[in-house]
């Protein structure tokens, strides 16, 4: 018979749970394993709330196993290492992503490219190696295997960064992959929330022009004065997207609601490329000749291998790029949920773990 989350393993640990489709998350005592060789734990001081982790409370895409902790973008301080672990000490500033666990034997895992390995295990709600769930980082404490573990650089605020571990790759790896981060290019970024705030950022950083295309006209002073972009298209109006049509070289797509690719591929110029990072939970309308006709593509991204992840970290530190956030405390967490549902944020909540996560018991 499996041994319950609070005995399963010999650390005791406290995070908050959903338990259902409800969503609804509560305190919840469970446990984390001792420390490995090649394990890095830490204290868990701030983590973000993603989009994702509210698809998943809910179980919207399916795969969700109760009780359930969410949380991928974790940071805090190492408090113990093993004794094979060669890249961190007590004491540093670190982080986890997305995921925790790959097969490090396939051709993605050779190239770097963990993230698409067929085997990867995501840091909640996966099955790990030892047949136990993985639980995220609402919770106290964090053991990971070191290659899956990100040194935050001292520049960075941990409160700000936590969120480019998951928002902040998932733009970077598009933007480098397509070859969209060349000084002089013209790059769309649809959307303007968690992340498309900070796409605007990595892509200005890289010396791109950068047009944020948006349905919500009142964001058009945020986008140009606060974030910096260059330009700004209302989605809804046509004769502003007529205006710019065939115009950019490359678009990153962060929506995940329901939209019409059509407009999008319009602003491309020949040869150029739509990339989506969002997830629409239904398949999107793709009309087909608008792309013959210009040589244009379509693609896709998910995350980043870890090796990309620090490389987008050490890039953020360089450039002092990091989400705007919210500070909460872990029992705002459900009011937090309900407005991102709205989204209601400016750009990304982020709970203060380590002062207000106090365990009960």
């Amino acid at each position: 018979m499996a041994k319950s989350p609070e005995i399963e393993h010999p650390s005791k640990a406290f995070g908050w749970a959903a338990r259902d489709t409800s969503g609804l998350l509560s305190p919840f005592n469970f446990s984390r394993r001792a420390t490995g060789e090649k394990d890095v734990t830490f204290k868990v001081l701030f983590c973000g709330v993603c989009h994702s982790d509210l698809h998943m409370v809910k179980n919207e895409w399916g795969s969700s196993i109760y009780p359930l902790i969410p949380g991928h973008e974790i940071v805090g301080v190492v408090t113990e290492v093993g004794s094979k672990v060669q890249k961190f000490k007590v004491g540093d500033k670190v982080g986890v992503g997305c995921m925790v666990g790959a097969c490090h034997s396939c051709d993605n895992c050779d190239n770097n490219l963990e993230n698409y390995c067929p085997k990867m295990i995501l840091t909640y709600g996966a099955n790990y190696y030892d047949g136990t769930i993985t639980y995220g980082g609402y919770s106290d404490t964090m053991v990971s295997d070191e290659h899956f573990v990100v040194r935050i650089p001292d520049n960075l605020p941990l409160d700000a960064s936590a969120p480019l571990l998951c928002a902040g790759i998932t733009v970077y790896s598009p933007l480098r992959f397509y070859g969209l981060d060349r000084p002089g290019m013209h790059v769309g970024v649809v959307g303007l929330g968690g992340l498309g705030h900070v796409a605007v950022k990595f892509a200005k950083a890289m010396g791109v022009k950068v047009t944020v295309i948006s349905t919500s006209p009142n964001k058009k002073k945020e986008a140009l004065e606060h974030l910096g972009a260059d330009s700004f298209l209302v989605s809804k109006d046509q004769d502003q997207m007529q205006a710019a049509q065939g115009t950019m070289d490359g678009i990153i797509d962060t929506v995940s609601a329901q939209h019409p690719l059509l407009p999008l591929i319009g602003l491309l110029k020949t040869q150029g490329k739509l990339v989506m990072v969002g997830a629409p939970e239904k398949p999107l309308e793709l009309p087909v000749f608008p792309l013959l006709m210009g040589r244009k593509l379509l693609g896709g991204s998910c995350f980043g291998g870890m090796k990309e992840t620090q490389e987008m970290i050490d890039f953020a530190a360089k450039h002092n790029i990091t989400s705007d956030i919210e500070v909460i405390p872990i029992d705002y967490v459900n009011t937090a949920m309900e407005r991102l549902v709205k989204a209601d944020v400016r750009y990304r909540f982020v709970i203060d773990i380590g002062n207000t996560l106090k365990s009960s018991s």
